[in-house]
């Protein structure tokens, strides 16, 4: 199974964001038995399992908080002067 999308997410209900973490979590709690018996067959799984819910879970509490979909830009550092420009000071 391939990781969440974050459109599909974001269109999830509070309600829906909730079921799908319960969801993940019994998986998560699954996959990790299956490791400690060694049973495991898929290791990668354990990874994108956790991520979703990290995801899911973000989504809900800006639902929550009311915050849109939109992020912010990232902005650009300044350069730092170099040592010759301190020193010309």
């Amino acid at each position: 199974m391939k990781a969440m999308k974050i459109e599909d997410v974001r269109a999830m209900t509070p309600d829906e964001l909730e079921d799908k973490i319960l969801e993940l979590k019994k998986e998560q709690f699954n996959l990790r038995f299956q490791r400690a018996t060694g049973q495991l067959e898929s290791t990668s799984r354990v990874r994108v399992v956790r991520r979703d819910i990290a995801r899911l879970m973000t989504i809900a509490t800006e639902k929550r908080a009311g915050k849109t979909a939109v992020s912010k830009p990232v902005m650009k550092q300044k350069a730092k002067p170099t040592a010759k420009a301190k020193k010309d000071k």
